[in-house]
């Protein structure tokens, strides 16, 4: 009778080895420079991409004054937008014998006609939005945004009306002049603004206004009437100064039947 194999006898058992060493660590290294010769090359490369934009935000003009006073413009020609005005954004265009300003996030449509220190500008407009918030600027630079004065009839979800200098968010002039010797803390680049209320923008609503600078003194009226007023002690005039533009933010406005003239 043949005998039982056991099972432990099908049990290959493998040679016990000893454990090998771990490979020896390679010392840390500093990446090295890169040579003044790769760094300029970089640098070219970098600022070859970026020329256009850098043209665009340390070289940039207002274009040309092409456009004499008296001006006027009824928007019954589509290239209009073209020829005779400048935006740096906005889909700026007529429809149906209106300019439209469809929300353009303050790039406003700069008239290429250069303004006298005194002058008056007559336009009608109506805003489509509820929040009213109808915008123009004057004596800007041409090209920048609350670069001049910044007018606006129902900001702020139509809950008040300025006459800003400078920059559209600045204080209250009476904020200003309730310190201690403010006319001699005003400068060339003071920023600062008038406020008031006197009603509201109504949606749909045809006005008609009338901004006009004599000397000092920048006067605001829609619809014949006095809206706003804004004497500056130091005006913002001449070459830098001397540009009007429409504009908007989010609110949907038409303007129509432009008039430009000197004082």
């Amino acid at each position: 009778m043949a005998k039982a194999q056991r099972k432990e006898d099908d049990v290959k058992i493998e040679p016990v080895t000893a454990p090998q060493s771990a490979p020896a660590e390679t010392p840390w290294e500093a990446p090295k420079r890169i040579g003044p010769i790769s760094l300029g090359v970089i640098i070219g490369v970098v600022l070859l991409i970026n020329l256009p934009m850098l043209h665009y935000f340390l070289w940039r003009s207002a274009p040309a004054a092409t456009q004499a006073l008296p001006f006027n413009d009824d928007y019954s020609d589509a290239a209009t937008v073209s020829a005779k005005y400048w935006s740096s954004g906005g889909l700026w265009r007529t429809v149906d014998g209106w300019l439209l300003s469809p929300g353009v996030k303050n790039n406003p449509l700069w008239l290429k006609a250069s303004l006298p220190n005194d002058v008056a500008v007559e336009f009608d407009v109506k805003s489509m939005s509820p929040e009213g918030d109808i915008k123009v600027e004057i004596f800007g630079d041409g090209t920048d945004h609350a670069s001049g004065y910044v007018l606006i009839h129902g900001g702020w979800n139509n809950s008040i009306s300025i006459i800003a200098r400078l920059d559209e968010h600045a204080p209250p002039m009476a904020t200003l002049q309730a310190q201690a010797n403010w006319q001699e803390k005003y400068r060339s680049d003071t920023r600062v603004r008038v406020e008031a209320n006197p009603f509201r923008v109504e949606i749909g609503r045809q006005y008609h206004w009338r901004i006009e600078r004599r000397g000092k003194v920048l006067s605001w009226f829609i619809d014949g009437q006095p809206f706003m007023r804004f004497e500056d002690p130091m005006p913002l005039t001449g070459k830098g100064h001397d540009r009007f533009a429409f504009s908007s933010w989010e609110a949907q406005l038409f303007f129509d039947n432009l008039k430009v003239e000197a004082l």
